[in-house]
């Protein structure tokens, strides 16, 4: 696709999703947004979903989907441009409805358990296939598309969608809190996203894995954290080795006492699932 029909066609909300940003705030039409370019705990950045744009009011800033990939990417256009012509990401702007603003763009048809051969097989290229037990197969509409993906619930009640080509959230997003028991353990592991959540399950031997675990499903969802990490005594970090995980690190260990970093575990890997994929013999 060229730019002007990438700029009509592709949503900006399911681009930001595909970076895991999700809004912290919405409505049907309009959502609030952390910024893209900087740490802020008031989000600054508006996206409206029917003119596909957002704008920065910390910055002045205008974005469409092109420029929002190469301010996360730092990259070029013709870079944005591939890899927004790489996802499934589509969508008619002229038929959101806006009139009604409870009105939500998806609907679950249904939610089983996990038994498609694909599902089967992406979760077992990811290494994790011993731990389906905590996931679902979920059926849902978007924009008027049936898909179907794994879903990993969170603590209000939505969805992490994944499957091959896609990673997004239905319904409200927060942290997932999986308890080792009936009351809290000594010692909560934390985790961005819930891939690195099952490989920590799958290593349960090796690594002592007899505590609650926390997934932020996006570490923007930190401050949902903060009065849960307060229970604990100790607190393990699995996040990515990349800059955004590096800067939660730093700040929980700011913000709270006896923290351990368990990133060396899989240092030189962008993150704990991507270090058992590439590691563990086949």
């Amino acid at each position: 696709m060229n730019c002007k029909n990438i700029r009509q066609k592709v949503s900006i909300r399911a681009v930001l999703e595909s970076f895991s940003r999700f809004p912290v705030k919405e409505n049907r039409r309009t959502a609030f947004y952390f910024a893209l370019d900087r740490d802020e705990k008031v989000p600054s950045l508006s996206v409206d979903y029917v003119k596909n744009t957002a704008f920065d009011f910390g910055t002045g800033k205008s974005y469409d989907v092109i420029s929002i990939v190469q301010q996360i990417k730092q990259c070029s256009v013709s870079e944005a441009l591939q890899y927004l012509s790489a996802l499934d990401l589509s969508f008619d702007p002229g038929q959101l409805p806006v009139e009604k603003p409870s009105e939500v763009s998806y609907k679950i048809l249904k939610i089983k358990k996990i038994r498609h051969p694909a599902l089967i097989q992406y979760l077992d290229a990811r290494k994790v296939l011993e731990q389906k037990h905590f996931l679902k197969q979920i059926d849902y509409e978007f924009y008027g598309r049936k898909y179907f993906g794994i879903a990993f619930e969170n603590n209000s009640g939505g969805f992490e969608v994944r499957n091959t080509y896609t990673k997004l959230c239905l319904g409200l997003k927060d942290v997932t809190l999986v308890r080792a028991g009936s009351e809290p353990t000594s010692e909560i592991a934390v985790f961005e996203g819930f891939f690195d959540f099952l490989t920590f399950r799958n290593l349960e031997n090796k690594l002592n894995s007899g505590c609650d675990c926390l997934i932020l499903n996006s570490t923007a969802m930190l401050f949902k954290a903060e009065q849960i990490l307060q229970e604990y005594p100790k607190i393990l970090l699995f996040l990515d080795n990349d800059p955004n995980g590096k800067s939660v690190a730093l700040k929980i260990r700011n913000d709270y006492q006896n923290v351990e970093d368990c990133s060396l575990i899989y240092h030189g890997y962008k993150d704990l699932n991507e270090w058992l994929i590439k590691t563990k013999e086949p």
